[in-house]
């Protein structure tokens, strides 16, 4: 892990540092004083991140991209933009106007702490430690007495940063539409409850706790209180989170509060579709408007549904998540099909070059699959994760962890440009939400592999790894060696402390099963006819899946091992008819990798480049291209892995290929 080196927070952040570190001392607790986390309504538990030592030669390179120079580039970023000194000038420790340009900036902060919290959970590391102390006291001064903390509104209530934030009086609340003021709020808990996760410190607890008491004190339909529910969704989640480490029901009231209110024209003038404003959430069944706040909302609307049992709920999650994987997701798990709202689009509406696909959505989508699987304990839910994270998702960030895409493109034609988003990779945007959500999300990514329950343990996703954890009364060791996603190997070793009955089910992918995502959207032109095999102790096992996992209950040992093997091939795609871009087209995948072809590898003949019938591939591992991927050929052209485009400079590209008879 790479040595931080503080004086990157700037000379008027330097100035802190004792004081933060004191501060620190006297607020931390040891963790047996720590309030347990409450399980409250999910079934499914996920192995926390602290638990899963990653050694993949996939994932754990691109965490540590981030861990060690996108957090590190994002500080620096932030510092010259402003980030940081709004929360002096809030503070009136500093004079001067408001910098930046969204009123929602204060959350670029929160973020990274986040991601660098998650990363404390993985590995401590001190000199990162006292770096998020000095940005926590940073972010402490900022906060009003009260516990309100959004700096613009602070430091000159009557002028945003924008100019599309309305400002009647400048007082609280008065735009909740677009102020963002209670996305603050919600960006600023979920991080705080990870680094209380990850230090055991109260420096940014506390900070969180006043905050969110603010919002319990100001919302509802009590005298005096304000009726309304926030613009851009993700509170909901973060007091969730708050409730589950504090047991104050007040938090999970309020969320539910929030999206209780949501459609109710007797609450608050409604947003509308853009804000998932139009109707009470309950009666939703098409997912529309802002794809992240969409997300955000559906994630907080699973935790309710899990949390209180209300049928209403759980049929609205999952009317709105059959309705986006079945019409309005890409092959590459991306999602919001539009620049205009930064929007899901019409059922079917996924064109490829003006596809906006922004990558705080995938994130969201992440977060929000996850929580399903934690309610339902499906492998679809996996399927859609997997999907997203090999593709969509870390096709936001470069190879060198300093260049990011907001939108991500499934053709890029040279010259075409859009809101926030070009045929190239940028280095930082007046919008920078999809960076640092990366940080706080890239990270974490260790805690999506196993899940538990008191006698099952799942194996949702495959990276060489050893954990160590109990799985009920049994204290467990198990790891994984295997070369996912370049080939389909995976050997699995299982060590319980001593003898034990219990069931690992072990997720066979959607791509493994001749299913490219749940429902009828995509479907491999050719259904493969390799078999998955599972071996234990060397011996053939003969199991079918359920639910999309290979239940093994035995009686398990010390040195016990599986072995399992998803036969790759190079599969075409084709999409439902209804999806009119792709007509005659299309994409080439090899297990989860979906690929594109980019014009620096064809300059000769990107723009005839087609499939036609009968057509072989070949696979083969390029150790020296892009950071080491397997590229497929034939005759007449060559594909890389598509999260890989854009690094070498500005080009044509495109995953979907014309299709000839």
């Amino acid at each position: 892990m790479k040595k931080y080196n503080l004086p990157i927070l700037g000379i008027f952040m330097s100035l802190l540092i004792l004081a933060s570190c004191k501060e620190t001392k006297n607020n931390a607790v040891q963790s047996s004083d720590k309030t347990s986390v409450l399980k409250a309504g999910y079934q499914i538990e996920p192995v926390n991140i602290q638990n899963v030592k990653l050694n993949d030669s996939f994932w754990l390179p691109i965490i540590k991209r981030v861990q060690e120079i996108t957090i590190e580039y994002a500080i620096q970023k932030c510092n010259e933009e402003g980030r940081f000194e709004n929360f002096l000038i809030a503070g009136k420790q500093k004079t001067g106007t408001v910098r930046g340009e969204m009123p929602f900036d204060d959350t670029d902060v929160y973020k990274i702490i986040e991601g660098a919290s998650n990363t404390l959970i993985s590995a401590p590391n001190p000199k990162l430690e006292r770096v998020l102390d000095s940005l926590i006291a940073i972010v402490k001064i900022g906060q009003e007495a009260d516990g309100y903390l959004t700096t613009w509104r602070t430091i000159n209530p009557a002028k945003p940063p924008c100019t599309w934030v309305p400002v009647i009086e400048g007082k609280r609340w008065e735009s909740l539409q677009i102020s963002h003021e209670c996305y603050n709020a919600g960006h600023l808990i979920e991080a705080a409850v990870v680094h209380y996760e990850a230090t055991g410190k109260r420096n940014f607890l506390d900070i969180a706790i006043k905050n969110a008491d603010l919002l319990v004190k100001t919302f509802g339909d009590g005298p005096g209180q304000v009726k309304g529910v926030p613009g851009h969704q993700i509170v909901e989640t973060g007091l969730i989170k708050l409730y589950q480490i504090t047991g104050k029901e007040d938090y999970l009231k309020l969320a539910k509060y929030y999206l209780d209110n949501r459609g109710n024209p007797n609450n608050h003038k409604l947003y509308g579709e853009y804000a998932q404003d139009h109707m009470p959430v309950v009666q939703q069944n098409e997912v529309v408007g802002h794809a992240v706040r969409a997300v955000y909302m559906y994630a907080g609307m699973t935790d309710i549904a899990a949390m209180t049992k209300d049928k209403s709920y759980t049929d609205a999650v999952n009317n709105l998540w059959n309705n986006m994987v079945n019409k309005k997701m890409y092959i590459t798990g991306g999602i919001g099909s539009r620049h205009d709202g930064e929007a899901f689009g019409a059922n079917y509406e996924l064109p490829n070059l003006t596809a906006y696909n922004e990558t705080c959505a995938a994130i969201g989508d992440v977060y929000w699959n996850h929580r399903l699987h934690n309610l339902y304990g499906k492998s679809e839910y996996f399927d859609v994760i997997e999907r997203t994270m090999y593709n969509g998702l870390i096709s936001g960030i470069s190879l060198t962890g300093k260049e990011f895409f907001y939108p991500n493109a499934l053709e890029a034609d040279g010259v075409y440009k859009s809101n926030r988003g070009s045929c190239t990779r940028q280095a930082w945007f007046d919008c920078s939400c999809c960076p640092t959500n990366l940080i706080r999300f890239i990270p974490s990514i260790p805690g999506l592999i196993y899940s538990k329950t008191n006698n099952e343990l799942f194996v949702n996703l495959y990276a060489s790894n050893s954990a160590s954890f109990k799985l009920g009364k049994t204290d467990l060791q198990i790891s994984q060696q295997t070369g996912y996603p370049w080939n389909g190997k995976v050997a699995i070793a299982v060590n319980p402390k001593k003898e034990s009955q219990f069931t690992i089910k072990l997720r066979v992918p959607g791509w493994a099963r001749n299913e490219v995502l749940p429902g009828d959207l995509y479907t491999y032109k050719k259904a493969s006819t390799k078999k998955t095999t599972i071996t234990i102790n060397g011996e053939t096992v003969a199991i079918q899946p359920e639910n999309g996992y290979y239940n093994v209950t035995r009686t398990w040992k010390k040195g016990d091992k599986i072995a399992l093997n998803f036969p790759m091939e190079v599969q075409e795609v084709q999409t439902n008819s209804k999806v009119e871009t792709n007509k005659n087209k299309v994409s080439l995948e090899y297990g989860p990798i979906v690929y594109a072809v980019e014009e620096i590898d064809n300059k000769n003949n990107f723009d005839q480049i087609n499939v036609a019938s009968g057509d072989s591939f070949k696979v083969k591992k390029e150790a020296n291209l892009l950071n080491g991927v397997n590229v497929i050929e034939n005759s007449k052209f060559k594909a890389i892995p598509y999260y890989s485009w854009s690094n070498r400079g500005v080009g044509k590209m495109k995953v979907w290929l014309d299709y000839k008879n």
